[in-house]
């Protein structure tokens, strides 16, 4: 879908390495630029999770690319990099405001070389303003943007999302971006500069409760009594049964209470779901616990009360619909064998896009990537000896971690 459109990813961390990888799953061109050293993904990897030293961190957002591991700061590879641009689409960047310029690669420079260029940069609060050179990491968005006060109890310490969901979003929102040029580009023949930042991804991922405040006024408090959150009519949230846990969402309380035959339940109206939502959540509290979390999927499901199980990770995977969408998927990789990963997540035709490349070791491309580009066997073989370029073949440097 994305065939003949050339990426140079200067990428690294969770946010550019997925924007990236989905452009490259649809069929983009991505060459991802490197230091000699590897990109931070290659050298750390959250839970310790390494195969045979190479971090799975990495693996897990660098698919369909190759790479080309070069030393920016001297002037052969500055010029390398202004030939790649001259015929490339798009360029990607997540470092901190003003890096790229000091390379000498900001937009202005390179839009002067290539006026077609897409040139996306993913900052962590914007590319100025007074937070411009803030760390841009995930549990700080979702701290400083409140999303860590939406969830918890009321007397619950702030609860953060457990994973990296406004990395997730932003890199999503660069994709849209940039996909988005591109096809205004086919009418302007120009490019321009796409901006996106993970603060207002993380404000964007609050949008209904936001929407609300900005409206309408406060939210409710955190509830007391386990409310899923602060601004949704009663029930809704993860209830105990008899032995584990069930969800229960957006429920008639009149209906829940004849499927229940609660005489306690019965003593609210729908119309008193938001006003009275912790008296009735309460009572659901109390209901939800006399019998097994199996005895209520089976009555709920014969009520059409919605509800869900509350998954672990084993759970998840064993899961008959997450098996049917295909989401968990398997490559091979010539150093760890096989490595199971997250597929894709839109399907077109039915289809996920295939895996072509494997996640790439560092600096495995450099040769036929500069030879794409006119440079000559003894020209690369100088940029080898003078360390400007790392070489996979010439090396044998798998991307290992620190010692």
């Amino acid at each position: 879908m994305l065939e003949n459109v050339k990426v140079l990813s200067f990428t690294h961390f969770l946010q550019g390495p997925s924007a990236v990888q989905m452009l490259a799953d649809l069929g983009a061109e991505v060459i991802k630029i490197e230091s000699p050293k590897g990109a931070f993904e290659r050298h750390w990897a959250g839970a310790e999770s390494y195969l045979d030293d190479v971090s799975v961190f990495f693996l897990l957002g660098n698919r369909n690319q190759r790479s080309l591991s070069i030393d920016l700061r001297t002037d052969e590879g500055k010029e390398i990099i202004y030939r790649l641009v001259k015929d490339a689409d798009v360029v990607v960047e997540n470092f901190r405001p003003g890096v790229m310029e000091r390379l000498g690669f900001g937009y202005q420079k390179l839009a002067a070389i290539n006026s077609r260029i897409v040139y996306c940069s993913c900052t962590g609060y914007g590319s100025d303003g007074p937070y411009q050179q803030r760390p841009g990491q995930d549990l700080l968005l979702q701290a400083m943007s409140g999303l860590a006060s939406l969830s918890g109890k009321k007397d619950d310490a702030p609860v953060p999302v457990g994973t990296a969901a406004v990395d997730q979003h932003g890199a999503v929102l660069a994709a849209f971006g940039i996909v988005a040029a591109l096809y205004e580009r086919e009418r302007t023949k120009k490019g321009r500069k796409v901006e996106t930042n993970l603060l207002n991804a993380a404000l964007d991922l609050q949008i209904e409760p936001l929407t609300y405040y900005l409206n309408t006024g406060p939210l409710d408090e955190r509830s007391p009594t386990g409310l899923g959150s602060r601004f949704h009519q009663a029930p809704y949230g993860i209830y105990e049964t008899a032995n584990s846990w069930i969800a229960i969402s957006l429920t008639s309380i009149e209906k829940l209470a004849k499927v229940c035959n609660s005489a306690d339940l019965a003593q609210f109206s729908d119309k008193e779901q938001m006003s009275r939502r912790e008296e009735i959540n309460k009572s659901v509290c109390a209901e939800i616990k006399k019998k097994t979390t199996e005895e209520w999927f089976d009555i709920f499901e014969e009520n059409q009360i919605w509800y869900a199980p509350v998954n672990d990770y084993e759970d998840v995977f064993q899961d008959p619909q997450v098996r049917w969408n295909k989401m968990i998927m398997e490559v091979e990789h010539p150093d760890v064998g096989t490595v199971k990963l997250l597929s894709h997540p839109v399907r077109y035709d039915g289809e996920a896009p295939p895996v072509k490349r494997y996640p790439p070791r560092l600096g495995e491309h450099a040769a036929e990537i500069l030879q794409s580009c006119g440079y000559s066997d003894e020209e690369i073989a100088s940029f080898k000896e003078k360390n400007v370029i790392t070489s996979y073949h010439d090396q044998v440097n798998k991307q290992v971690r620190p010692k």
